[in-house]
């Protein structure tokens, strides 16, 4: 079944579905700069004669290049020959909008003043403006296009979700009354597979999924299949007998076979532990294998230090909690961890220095760039930021995922005003560089945006996807990669930047 990247790309995809209002189809690739003269001719020659034709308008800008001025040029030399043919400004709109290019925007508004009843040209002109920061515009538009085609599932889903990060009433009223509207559409799975998703309290979230269960059949729906993962770990967290009955009812394979093993393991366990038989159980949950994602990381960790200390091993069960808090962070680990030092004579400051070292251990130089800014025609060093703890993620503007983790982030870089922390964000498309500057003031974010690309970023970051985050300490190391942030997890971030400031773990 689904690994966290896997639902990590069909995010992506979804929102893109949601915007444009069809699925996502192979299409030609972009091309920014000129092809041959000859091919250019053939391409213009079938567009002339047909300009009505999206494909032979697709085909001509590919061979002409979409950055070049002459494309743009002829496209306005068309507009004016023909003043009400809205497929003009409609082709050139939708195949920069599907580059996920600013030019877009200009000839999307002209096609929707010249059709206000074509839904698909609302729903891009909504995917351009949240790229653009624009959401209040966006969701402007997204229900213009919901207006237009009110029997259309995505373009609904699109509006309730922009209801997703205000007040958490409101938007479970909205995915309730979407799913009696649409009760058969995988967007209604979709919509309370996030309603779990989301959820911080297990047992919340036990209650969606199980709801989701009930009503979008995992078996055909794709979304309800993602969140039996949650739900099969959350039941592994509080009734492990429970997971097992679902683990066997579903009867999937892949890492699914993985988790059914860990259930029966957990249950083992557990009757072990009740006998007080603590070093069978220990060794136990020693063979126990977690599927690739999974979110029971930290209960197993948790499970085997309290295993650990009712055998007396108080320092094991300390160290094993060491390793887990250096790498990822959180109020669980570190509340136990500070128990289990005391117990064997350590303060705080002594657990803060134990965790560095196994953190220096693992430590890499950043490297060394010097990157062009976006505010002035001047270039940053990283070497010129020695000294301060920096916050650095890997983006793009028309990156779904970023720009849902971009609030997080900056909710909890505003809790360390004053402190010696820089965010900066490099921009890995360069082909976005028209909206980079808008969406951060439409959005009121504080990083430095850079110029990068996407080479830089797998050359010297080991970066193939976005987002992809770093902190990196005042001496140039990166401390902590591989991190996800969300409405989940803010903490976690706070742990990491404080223990880079030297502050020690904020207070709750």
């Amino acid at each position: 079944m689904s690994t966290m990247g896997d639902l990590k790309a069909r995010f992506a995809i979804l929102l893109v579905i949601i915007c444009t209002g069809v699925q996502v189809l192979a299409q030609t690739p972009n091309r920014l700069g000129p092809g041959s003269d000859e091919e250019i001719k053939k391409a213009l020659i079938v567009v002339e004669a047909n300009l009505d034709d999206l494909k032979a308008h697709r085909k001509y800008m590919y061979e002409m290049g979409y950055s070049n001025p002459a494309l743009l040029a002829q496209y306005e030399v068309w507009m004016k020959k023909f003043p009400r043919n809205v497929n003009i400004p409609l082709a050139i709109g939708t195949n920069y909008h599907n580059a996920e290019m600013p030019q877009a925007k200009d000839f999307l508004l002209k096609a929707a003043a010249m059709d206000p009843n074509n839904a698909k040209v609302w729903a891009m002109l909504s995917a351009d403006a949240a790229r653009w920061g624009q959401d209040d515009l966006s969701i402007d538009y997204i229900r213009k296009a919901g207006l237009v085609d009110p029997s259309n599932a995505k373009y609904e889903y699109g509006y309730v979700r922009s209801f997703m990060n205000g007040d958490p009433d409101t938007y479970k009223k909205k995915v309730f009354d979407f799913v009696q509207r649409f009760p058969a559409d995988e967007l209604g799975a979709t919509a309370i597979y996030w309603l779990g998703e989301r959820s911080t309290n297990l047992n919340d979230k036990i209650h969606y999924l199980e709801l989701l269960r009930e009503l979008y059949p995992p078996q055909k729906f794709k979304w309800s299949a993602s969140g039996m993962v949650g739900l099969a770990d959350a039941y592994l967290q509080t009734d492990p007998e429970k997971a097992l009955v679902l683990i066997n009812e579903l009867d999937w394979e892949g890492d699914w076979k993985i988790r059914k093993q860990v259930a029966e393991s957990l249950i083992n366990i557990d009757q072990l532990e009740q006998n007080q038989n603590y070093k069978d159980a220990i060794g136990k949950l020693n063979q126990i294998q977690l599927p690739r994602f999974n979110y029971i990381n930290d209960f197993i960790a948790l499970k085997k230090a309290s295993l650990q200390e009712k055998t007396g091993d108080v320092k094991g069960a300390y160290d094993s909690l060491s390793v887990k808090f250096a790498k990822l962070p959180t109020d669980a680990l570190y509340g136990a961890l500070e128990t289990f030092g005391k117990k064997i004579g350590k303060n705080k400051e002594q657990v803060v220095r134990d965790i560095e070292v196994i953190r220096n251990t693992k430590a890499v130089a950043a490297y060394p760039f010097e990157l062009g800014l976006y505010t002035s025609d001047g270039k940053l060093k990283l070497d010129a930021l020695k000294g301060k703890v920096i916050l650095l993620t890997f983006w793009f503007p028309g990156c779904a995922p970023c720009k849902e983790e971009f609030p997080h982030f900056q909710t909890v870089v505003d809790s360390f005003k004053g402190d010696s922390l820089v965010y900066l964000g490099i921009n890995v498309f360069p082909s976005q560089d028209g909206y980079v500057l808008p969406f951060i003031k439409n959005n009121k974010y504080s990083f430095i945006p850079l110029r990068g690309n996407s080479s830089f970023a797998e050359k010297n970051y080991g970066v193939y996807g976005e987002p992809e985050n770093f902190l990196i300490d005042k001496d140039g190391k990166i401390i902590f990669k591989d991190f996800r942030i969300d409405n989940s997890n803010h903490r976690t971030l706070e742990l990491m930047i404080s223990s880079l400031l030297e502050k020690g773990p904020p207070k709750q």
